[in-house]
């Protein structure tokens, strides 16, 4: 089994699924008292959210590099970022590393492939559904069309990840006030919803809606273990 590079801290209540379901999933394959192999490299999320706020893409870019290059020396033989938001700076690390960069966007557009579906709701962080990074991808490699929350109700959903969910503090309300969104970007001819920041799968589940939802950071560890095993 190949050895997982994990840049987590984005936040850490979301790595922490991240190695959970690795590791859950690993076991199920492997049996007995086998488990993955990781490496962790946790950043602090006030400093790489500030860079991402002030605009501040190319230094974000190098700090990650620095970063994965370090999970390389230690082993790793592919590397995760651990987040939907600072997939922004992708392409550089694709780009300067000796190895794979699982792409969280590609991992969530096969699934949504799966199921056979065209046109999706994205919630995520205000940089996440606006900016290109994400979207685009999603539209040019796999033929997916996006529909996202109004500038309003994108500045409620990041005020919940940044005071409540960051902290696993889970509330009826917030979950409510995301279903009610998904509705309104289901009416705009929305077939599935992608939770497109890796702490909204701590608020939002299957169970919650019928509309079929997409857990990024589920997928994503997922399409890591996939490759750990290929």
């Amino acid at each position: 089994m190949k050895k997982i590079g994990l840049i987590g801290g984005l936040s850490w209540q979301s790595t922490v699924e991240y190695y959970r379901v690795i590791n859950e999933e690993s076991n199920r394959r492997l049996g007995g008292l086998g488990t993955a192999e990781c490496i962790l490299y946790s950043v602090n999320l006030a400093e790489k959210l500030g860079r991402m706020t002030r605009g501040e893409e190319k230094q974000l870019g190098e700090e990650f590099l620095d970063v994965s290059k370090k999970l390389v020396s230690a082993g790793a033989d592919m590397i995760l970022l651990c987040t939907n938001t600072m997939h922004a700076v992708y392409d550089v690390l694709a780009d300067r590393l000796s190895v794979p960069v699982i792409h969280i966007a590609d991992a969530t557009a096969a699934a949504i492939k799966k199921q056979g579906l065209t046109k999706v709701a994205l919630l995520g962080t205000p940089f996440t559904m606006t900016q290109p990074f994400y979207k685009d991808r999603l539209k040019k490699l796999h033929g997916i069309d996006v529909v996202i929350p109004t500038k309003e109700q994108g500045e409620e959903i990041y005020r919940v990840i940044n005071e409540e969910l960051t902290f696993h503090i889970l509330k009826e309300e917030s979950r409510r006030y995301f279903l009610d969104v998904i509705d309104s970007l289901r009416a705009q001819g929305a077939q599935g919803a992608i939770l497109g920041c890796t702490e909204i799968p701590l608020l939002i589940q299957q169970e919650h809606t019928a509309l079929p939802v997409f857990d990024t950071t589920v997928l994503h560890a997922m399409a890591a273990v996939d490759a750990a095993f290929a």
